[in-house]
């Protein structure tokens, strides 16, 4: 009888590549639900977990008019939002800042859209320093629970969702791997990739935490800056759009190159 071979993690990739390409792959990609039923269960007890959480935090937060307190989905709902919590920010310093945290946690951690409008927020209310602070703590503490929460659950559910820009991801990885913390510098700078998609992949595809955290930690803060610095002028603003124009893209870009420049000179060296 044969040895059975052990599959690494790159012919895995392929496999589902092969899978997916096919007729009936497409049907059964479309068809079939990514997660099973222990993996939803999973999900769902730590969404609950988190939820129960928030929820204590803001039970246990002075009275306020919950009634305005609501997510921004546009730059007019976050100017609304910014009148009716600039008092109580005042008063309640600290009980705010915890449930501001609490939030933004949950929002990162959960993938639920609106991140941008949270951290300009912490620029109009808490000023550059302690909003740039506040919302890279923040996000690289909402990005480490999806990273964990991702390596728990997320394989198939993202197989399943981007398998093209996973095979990507994965070989770009496999060919940095000896300059792997420069290379995720430059991904977290840039727009080149979602954040969404870096932080669900890079545990599928086996980048260590303490480069995934490094990166994450030192990478966020230029876009923070940027963001943070236009909550102070929430008035000014018009779209979220307006945040990254040519000028902004090309310094971030700028810093990433930067960031990446050891690896191509040492590529240079080799090559030579």
């Amino acid at each position: 009888m044969a040895p059975t071979r052990i599959l690494t993690r790159d012919e895995e990739l392929g496999a589902v590549s092969d899978d997916d390409d096919s007729p009936s792959g497409k049907r059964s990609k479309l068809d079939r639900f990514p997660l099973s039923r222990w993996e939803l269960a999973v999900s769902l007890g730590v969404f609950l977990v988190f939820s129960s959480g928030l929820c204590c935090i803001y039970m246990t937060m002075p009275a306020a008019e919950f009634g305005k307190l609501k997510l921004p989905r546009s730059i007019a709902d976050l100017r609304l939002l910014k009148d009716n919590l600039a008092n109580y920010a005042n008063e309640y310093p600290t009980q705010f800042v915890l449930g501001y945290c609490a939030t933004y946690i949950f929002m990162q951690t959960f993938m639920i859209p609106g991140t941008i409008f949270m951290s300009l927020l912490a620029g109009a209310l808490f000023g550059v320093f302690k909003g740039v602070f506040l919302v890279v703590f923040n996000a690289t503490a909402g990005a480490t629970s999806c990273f964990f929460l991702s390596k728990l659950i997320g394989r198939p559910l993202i197989t399943w969702l981007w398998p093209d820009k996973l095979r990507f991801f994965q070989a770009e990885i496999s060919k940095r791997r000896d300059k792997l913390l420069n290379y995720m510098l430059f991904l977290r700078i840039t727009p080149t990739l979602p954040n969404l998609f870096i932080n669900l992949a890079s545990p599928i595809v086996d980048v260590p935490f303490h480069v995934f955290f490094l990166a994450t930690l030192i990478g966020l803060i230029p876009a923070a800056y940027i963001t943070v610095r236009a909550g102070l002028a929430i008035g000014d603003l018009k779209s979220v759009k307006d945040l990254y124009d040519f000028k902004t893209l090309s310094v971030l870009f700028l810093i990433g190159f930067i960031s990446i420049l050891p690896t191509i000179l040492k590529r240079k060296k080799i090559y030579e």
